[in-house]
């Protein structure tokens, strides 16, 4: 099978033409290499914090590095929570040229973080990254379910969003190598290869025609406004409150990850050079499982429908969790089941596969980016807050395992909160 027909997925399906490869190819990289610098930070927390804490005038101690953590990953969130804005300018001025401008400004801000001298200049570069990677979600799935022909862009979501997991498994590579060898400040440099890919979306990626057809229709719409108008206004706040609750507790459990696996390896003796790689090990089973997931997420959601699918995955992330942040980490010799837990938790983080599927079924071309980005921003400012509270609360109970494990709770949240979303099980995307 070639690399276009496995892109495809299938024979039997409408073929993609050379344009509709490479323009998913380019999100799809864009994708990935998002994931792989909003994981870097993730990945470097613990040694960063190591050596940017007394510079700051804080001791370094595992409560400080957990509550900084938590800081500085809600200014991160805040980051993302700005990134509604390409969502109007994307329905102004075009996908892929708005999908470029996304991976160049988390590129280079991402790279600059490797020159901070001081928590708070780390703390900035991150925040001005995350408004780049914040918008690169929803640019990259709008183009592919806009792009993509109608019996095929389903399956192109939830391929789409095995990047940003792949992207997971890249940092946790370059973790292994380049980061146990040279340092956290190497890794964020790493982060600066996607402006190759920004100015090759530029040069090569044309825009759909669906929105081409639209065009000259824009600048008589105001996106932001109709969103939230008669037609789309529940759907638009249902679609927000659930990706508030798949950011609140995906985020914490994938962040605190690696700072989790390091506390668990020094309670278990683990020399200290070999911490990286048991991070990077750790990263890797997380990111294989959460690829899986976004692979099986539009053939479940097929199969039960958007909201069941939704149901079954949160169900999913409420029990992995809270078996792997309250029992395993609580558990004498807990680094063994931890591990195993996290494929599982990975597995179900594979939600976003159906929203990347789902939110574009909802909404016409003329608001669809901005309705994508709206959706997938605003929970960013909710979890940010919540993170602030995490930072407090782990600084309290002095276990980060027991303050993550809480997180659980938004997710049967969630589970009340689908019976209120619109179920597109059938549905053509609307013109």
């Amino acid at each position: 099978m070639t690399v276009a027909s496995a892109a495809a997925g299938g024979a039997s399906r409408t073929k993609l033409n050379r344009q509709q490869i490479i323009g998913f190819w380019a999100a799809w990289a864009g994708w990935m290499l998002d994931g792989m610098d909003s994981v870097i930070y993730a990945l470097v927390l613990s040694p960063a914090l190591t050596e940017l804490l007394p510079k700051s005038g804080t001791e370094v101690t595992p409560a400080n590095i957990a509550y900084t953590g938590s800081l500085l990953f809600a200014l991160f969130l805040v980051g993302w929570g700005c990134s509604f804005i390409w969502g109007p300018i994307a329905d102004r001025f075009g996908r892929t040229r708005t999908l470029a401008a996304t991976i160049f400004m988390y590129a280079v801000f991402t790279g600059a973080a490797a020159l901070s001298q001081d928590v708070w200049q780390l703390g900035l570069f991150r925040l001005l990254a995350g408004i780049g990677i914040g918008g690169e979600w929803a640019m990259a799935g709008t183009y592919v379910a806009e792009a993509w022909p109608e019996d095929r862009r389903k399956m192109g979501a939830g391929y789409l969003q095995t990047g940003y997991y792949a992207g997971f498994f890249v940092a946790a590579a370059l973790n292994f190598t380049i980061g146990a060898t040279y340092g956290w400040r190497w890794m964020f440099a790493c982060g600066l290869f996607p402006v190759v890919v920004s100015i090759w979306t530029l040069l090569k990626v044309k825009e759909p025609l669906r929105w081409e057809k639209k065009a000259t229709e824009a600048k008589r719409h105001h996106p932001l406004r109709e969103i939230f108008g008669t037609r789309y206004r529940k759907r638009t706040l249902v679609n927000c409150l659930l990706l508030t609750v798949a950011i609140i507790g995906l985020w914490a459990a994938a962040v605190y990850e690696p700072t989790a696996i390091v506390q668990l390896g020094n309670k278990a003796g683990v020399a200290k050079p070999m911490l990286p790689k048991l991070v990077s090990l750790g990263t890797a089973i997380l990111s294989i499982g959460t690829i899986l997931g976004c692979i099986a997420a539009p053939m479940v959601a097929e199969r039960l429908g958007r909201k069941r699918a939704l149901a079954l995955y949160f169900c999913g992330m409420a029990i992995s969790i809270t078996i792997a942040f309250k029992w395993a980490f609580n558990t004498t010799d807990g680094l063994t089941p931890f591990f195993i837990v996290l494929f599982f938790l990975g597995f179900s983080g594979g939600n976003f596969a159906l929203f990347s599927l789902w939110l574009p079924e909802q909404y016409e071309t003329n608001v669809r980016a901005t309705a994508f980005a709206f959706a997938t921003s605003i929970g960013r400012f909710i979890g940010a807050a919540v993170n602030f509270g995490l930072a407090a609360l782990v600084a309290y109970m002095q276990n980060l395992g027991n303050a993550v494990a809480l997180t659980a709770i938004a997710f049967l949240v969630g589970l009340l909160i689908i019976p209120f979303a619109l179920e597109t099980k059938g549905d053509t995307l609307p013109e």
